[in-house]
This record gives structure tokens, C-alpha cells and sequence, in this order.
């Protein structure tokens, strides 16, 4: 700390002086401790009022995520609805009227579609021989496979989709059986615990 007067003759100080220069020093100590504990108290304030921000702000966004997937999930429905009514639809039928009654269905399944990926929603529609992903899939049966891998996709039963990184509905598939000599067609006995007990299948 920098004295305020300096002592540059000892001979000529005085008790008088001697006790306000020591008053004063003892303020400025003072004063100086104050500055930098008041200093600390706003930067902890400032420190504090920015967590609170972000885990307001993460709050809010987690809310409207969710907000989000339970609409999401709730028209996945309507779009499986959609694509079943087309895979059993007649094509080019003699009757006009139930050719544009097919393709106004596909042009809104399509629409649909169109929405999901503007909105951030993606669809999981792994491929045959992909490998099987517990976060992303649910395994519904095994099969015995020559054409690919034990534990890769041989189909997918159901495609799944994703949101915002968060699986809305994962997508349900038929797994390569292991070597064991399991029938074709048995249930997956892992596929509760591959899904790890936290994804959601209801459409």
C-alpha cells in the first residue's frame, strides 16, 4: 500500500502527524478492504444471477421439448395410419374418384412428412445389416440370418423417430439371432432390457 504522505525527513515529524498519518492508513486499509469485499460480492452476484439464467433458460427449454414430443408422438398415429391406408390402397383403379381419393392420401401423408423434417423430427429407418442400436431401436423378434450379421437388422417392423436428439419412438426391428439355435421368429428376449426400460413404443 502506497502511503498518501511521504516521510521524507523523520526529523521533522510529530506525534500530531504521526497519529493522523497512522489514522489515515488505518482508513484506507479500511477502505480498501471494503472495495475489495464489496468487489467479491458482486462478482458472486454476477456469478449467480447467470446460473440462474441458463437454468431458467434450460427449464424453458426442456419444457417446450417436451411440449413438443407429446404433439410429435401424438401425430406419429395419424402417419402410420397414413402409410397403412396407402400400402393396402388399389392403384390406378378404373374409378377416377378413388384414384384422387389414393393420391390426395399420399399427397397428405407426404405434407405430413414434409412437416416432421422442417420441425426438427427425424425419422430412424435403419437399413438391412445396420447394426442393432439399443438407443435407437427396439428389437421385437430374432431370426436366423445368412445375408447379414448376428445382431444387425434384418427389418424393420416399424421406422422410429428422433427429436431434438430425444427418441420420440424408436424404431421397432427384427434382429439377426446369435448362434444358439434359436427358431426363427422367437421373441427377442433382450429387447426390454436393449431399450434400457426408458423408451417410451407407445405411438
Amino acid at each position: 500500500m502506497t502511503e498518501i504522505i511521504k516521510r521524507d525527513d523523520p526529523a521533522d515529524a510529530n506525534p500530531e502527524t504521526e497519529t493522523l498519518l497512522e489514522a489515515a492508513e488505518e482508513v484506507i486499509a479500511r477502505l480498501e478492504a471494503e472495495v475489495a469485499e464489496w468487489k467479491d460480492h458482486a462478482m458472486r452476484s454476477a456469478a449467480e444471477t447467470e446460473n440462474i439464467r441458463r437454468r431458467s433458460e434450460r427449464e424453458m427449454n426442456d419444457a417446450r421439448a417436451y411440449a413438443i414430443t407429446r404433439f410429435a408422438k401424438d401425430l406419429l398415429g395419424v402417419s402410420d395410419n397414413l402409410g397403412r391406408a396407402l400400402q393396402h390402397a388399389p392403384r390406378d383403379h378404373a374409378d377416377p374418384v378413388v384414384n384422387n381419393l389414393v393420391l390426395g392420401v399420399d399427397m397428405t401423408e407426404k405434407e405430413l412428412l414434409g412437416a416432421f423434417e422442417r420441425n426438427g423430427l427425424k425419422r430412424v429407418d435403419p437399413g438391412k445389416g445396420d447394426k442393432f442400436d439399443p438407443h435407437m431401436h427396439q428389437a421385437m423378434m430374432e431370426q436366423a440370418s445368412d445375408e447379414v450379421p448376428a445382431g444387425a437388422v434384418i427389418q424393420v417392423l416399424q421406422p422410429g423417430y428422433e427429436l431434438f436428439g430425444r427418441i420420440v419412438r424408436p424404431a421397432m426391428v427384427v434382429v439377426a439371432a446369435k448362434s444358439g439355435g434359436k427358431p426363427a421368429g422367437a421373441p427377442y428376449a433382450g429387447a426390454d432390457a436393449a431399450a434400457g426400460g426408458s423408451i417410451d413404443t407407445k405411438a
